[in-house]
């Protein structure tokens, strides 16, 4: 037997003004996405920004259904419009906020487990990490470095060859 560690790597800033002029206008995009969810049952806004390598931005935001499992998040709606749209371009950065209707989130709200897996499959193909910044609705921001900072044992596309 032998015991192993894992670490991972993340910034935090205390809030939005701590970022840097291109990140803070990143995250407000993700703002402006969230504020415009369909999220008629969880009343859980989530808005997402994604800029490309070649610095296209494209929005998302979760979309609910009542038919649960129909509904999807805003990173996935996000990544996919951008990989729809330009599909051999390259994710650098994922801009992420959520806010609810019933309680104030003043804290950061990281990708749900299927968005990690999603995530992951792009940084996995382009070989380069994506950073990854998530919020609440006021609070700190968290930067992860990486999906791998977030999913350490992620599952890829080396598993299936």
């Amino acid at each position: 037997m032998n015991d192993h560690h894992i670490s991972t790597k993340f910034t935090v800033f205390d809030n939005q003004s701590e970022l840097s002029s291109i990140e803070n206008e990143l995250l407000n995009k993700a703002i402006q996405a969230r504020d415009s969810a369909y999220a008629p049952y969880s009343s859980f806004n989530v808005g997402a920004a994604v800029i490309l390598d070649n610095d296209q931005v494209f929005l998302g935001n979760n979309q609910e259904n009542a038919a649960y499992p129909s509904g999807i998040c805003a990173e996935r709606v996000a990544i996919w419009s951008a990989m729809s749209a330009i599909p051999h371009g390259k994710i650098k950065q994922i801009f992420i906020s959520a806010r609810s209707e019933k309680t104030k989130v003043n804290r950061p709200v990281a990708p749900c487990g299927a968005c990690r897996q999603a995530i992951a499959e792009y940084e996995t193909r382009q070989k380069e990490n994506i950073e990854i910044f998530f919020a609440g609705e006021t609070g700190k921001i968290v930067k992860a470095y990486s999906i791998k900072d977030l999913l350490p044992w992620m599952f890829d596309n080396s598993m299936l060859s």
